[in-house]
């Protein structure tokens, strides 16, 4: 049962903040990531290459998108953790916290930098550009932006919270939920 799904842009904290609950709640966490990759490995295809296949193939970017709604209708993953899951929560009409994790482009793009290096103007860049492609493909295939506000219970501006404050704010609102 899916108790949370947890969005926002790279670089704002969704993969630090699954596995902190996954590690003070002992949950199951199901990553759009995953499902990707997973797909690219059973077509045989290296990331790189099912990536650019997606992006000239807009209906290979729809069936992983159906396969992610089918998971999170099928299986027993208690955090859902991909960029459009609080939209399809939502649409599925799933009753669980639907989070957005808010942080500012300069943060994200700081986080960006301590993970994999480079400069900070490099990162904002390419989040940029990465936040422009991801716009144009979702509006292009379900008229809708991952930050809209509609589907999500919760946004959380963790722009100025370290990861364990997030985490303790996102334990008080899923107990405030259950």
């Amino acid at each position: 049962m899916v108790r949370i799904t947890v969005s926002g842009h790279p670089g704002s904290g969704t993969s630090t903040l699954v596995k902190g609950l996954m590690a003070h709640y002992g949950w199951t966490s199901l990553n759009g990531g995953d499902v990707f990759r997973q797909e690219a490995a059973r077509r045989g295809m290296t990331l790189s290459a099912f990536g650019e296949l997606c992006k000239s193939d807009l209906d290979v970017d729809r069936d992983l998108d159906q396969l992610l709604q089918r998971q999170m209708q099928e299986e027993t993953s208690d955090i859902v953790e991909s960029r459009l899951a609080g939209w399809w929560a939502y649409r599925l009409e799933i009753q669980c916290v639907r989070l957005w994790l808010d942080v500012d482009a300069e943060e994200r793009a700081n986080r960006v930098v301590g993970r994999e290096g480079g400069s900070l103007e490099e990162a904002l860049k390419a989040n940029e550009q990465r936040s422009a492609v991801d716009a144009e493909r979702f509006m292009e295939l379900y008229s809708i932006l991952p930050e809209q506000r509609e589907p999500y219970t919760t946004v959380l501006d963790a722009t100025n919270l370290g990861s364990q404050e997030v985490l303790a704010a996102v334990i008080s609102i899923l107990e405030e939920n259950a």
